[in-house]
Formats: structure tokens, sequence, C-alpha cells
């Protein structure tokens, strides 16, 4: 574990286990989350040895609490800073939600020329675009996301609470195994991070149109996704996304939610093994 500064000064903390001669595996993590979300996905790979590398977004978990570039770009310029002070290449890239935006952007626009990046995996992922707009109408309204601004701004301690325990977990579907432990780790990673770097990363993952970024990358991507996920509906995500990739594969997940990472990692785990070494 260590930290690097970045060009505007804002310092990341990052994980890096394994043998550094490995194939590296990249993971960027969702909103309002941390590195630690990854933490079953890093323990599966390093033990089948694996590099693993996860950072803390930018006023995310334990990177600094900086007031500014709370976006996708400044997003994927940190995870190339990372990747960079790490010398990663022939790496792997995943990404959850927010993080699976950070991933599209970053490989199109840092990961590809300098052979920096093998493989790219989107998991229930925000791109190409979560807000309803003229070219995706099939997106969510404003207020949705006005709904989870007004959240963070009046009690971001009890939103932290009752995202977890519904919709991100499924845990509000009947008949669900609710863990609370899971439960309280999501508002332990959020509570560590930034009111104003969670508040104005709302806009970041529902404002961004990664329409571009998507038709860029041409390495081989894995597109994953709950066909119950509450969070990033999949008809205007995932079964969108793999559209616009040139060398694109979707693999759906009947009845998971937005946070199957997590509460089914041993399916997910074995079909992301699959496919990196694939």
């Amino acid at each position: 574990m260590g930290t690097i500064t970045t060009k505007d000064g804002t310092e990341i903390f990052f994980k890096d286990w394994g043998p550094k001669n490995a194939q590296p595996i990249m993971f960027h993590h969702g909103w309002p989350l941390s590195s630690d979300d990854w933490d079953t996905q890093m323990l599966f790979f390093v033990q089948r040895g694996f590099r693993v590398v996860a950072h803390d977004r930018r006023g995310h978990g334990r990177s600094a609490q900086v007031p500014e570039g709370h976006d996708m770009d400044h997003y994927a310029a940190d995870a190339f800073a990372v990747a960079e002070h790490l010398d990663l290449r022939n790496a792997v890239h995943i990404g959850h939600s927010t993080g699976g935006g950070e991933v599209a952007r970053y490989v199109a626009r840092h990961g590809q020329p300098a052979g920096r990046v093998a493989k790219a995996v989107l998991v229930a992922a925000v791109p190409p675009i979560m807000l309803k707009t003229p070219a995706y109408p099939g997106g969510l309204p404003m207020e949705v996301f006005d709904g989870f601004r007004k959240g963070v701004a009046d009690n971001r301690a009890q939103m932290f609470l009752d995202v977890p325990a519904g919709p991100f977990y499924g845990f509000n579907r009947p008949g669900a195994k609710v863990y609370e432990g899971v439960i309280r780790n999501w508002w332990r990673q959020g509570m560590m991070g930034s009111a104003k770097a969670h508040y104005d990363g709302i806009k970041a993952f529902s404002e961004t149109d990664q329409t571009e970024d998507l038709k860029a990358i041409t390495v081989p991507t894995l597109v994953m996704h709950g066909e119950d996920d509450q969070i990033v509906p999949i008809d205007n995500s995932a079964r969108l996304a793999v559209k616009l990739l040139k060398n694109g594969t979707l693999k759906t997940y009947p009845g998971l939610s937005h946070g199957m990472l997590t509460v089914n990692a041993d399916v997910l785990n074995a079909d992301l093994l699959a496919f990196i070494k694939g």
C-alpha cells in the first residue's frame, strides 16, 4: 500500500499486492466507496498468481479530500497516474458502476497506444450515460439524481445506510438474504470519503456521455450486468454499451443486483477469471 501525488497535487491512496512480474489487474471502485470494495476479488486473484492493484478515487476512502476535479477526466487521469507510477503494462482493468465509467475513459484516453491495457471489464457500469437525454431517451430522469444530491446534502449518514440496505444489493427483494456486515461495510467506506466529492460525483456518474469512449475501445471488453440491477438499469447501460464496443461481449445475470460482485462473488470471480485467461 502507498500513495502517489498527481500533477495537480492530489494524493491518491493505492494497494499493490502480488508478484511485480505477474500480469496486473487494476480495479476501479464505484460511488461512494473505496478500493476496499474489491477485497474479495483482490484476494481471489492474488491467490492465483496475479498482481492486483486498486486505488481510492480522489475524495474517496484514504485519498485526499480535494474540493475540485470530481469528474471522469480527473478520475481517469488519477488512475493513469497510479498505473504509470507502478509501470503497469498488459493490465486488465475492471470497473464497477462509476468505476466502469472510469475504466472506459481510462482505456479510451490513456491505455491503448502505450500497450498498457490487455482487456477491460465493465461491471454494472454506468456507460454510455445514466441520464435521460435526446440521444438516450430510456435513461433516468434528472429528478432521480437530484434525489441523490438531496440525500447526500441533508443526511449522508442515513442515506449511506438506506442504499445498501435496500436496492444496491437487492436486499429489498422478497426472500433476499441480508448481510448486515455488508451494509455496515458500505456505510464505513462511504463515510470515509468527502461529502463534496460524493455530491459532485453524482453529476460525473449520471451526466457524462461516454458514447465516444466506448467506440474508441479496441481491446477485448467484457460487460457484466445483473438483470435485477435497481441502481443502473441494464437496458440503458450494458445492453447499449456492448453495441458501441468494437470487441465487446455481454454477460447478464438473471435476478442479480448492482452489488453482485460482493454478494455473488463466487459466480462473478469465476467468470472474471475465465475471461482474463481466455
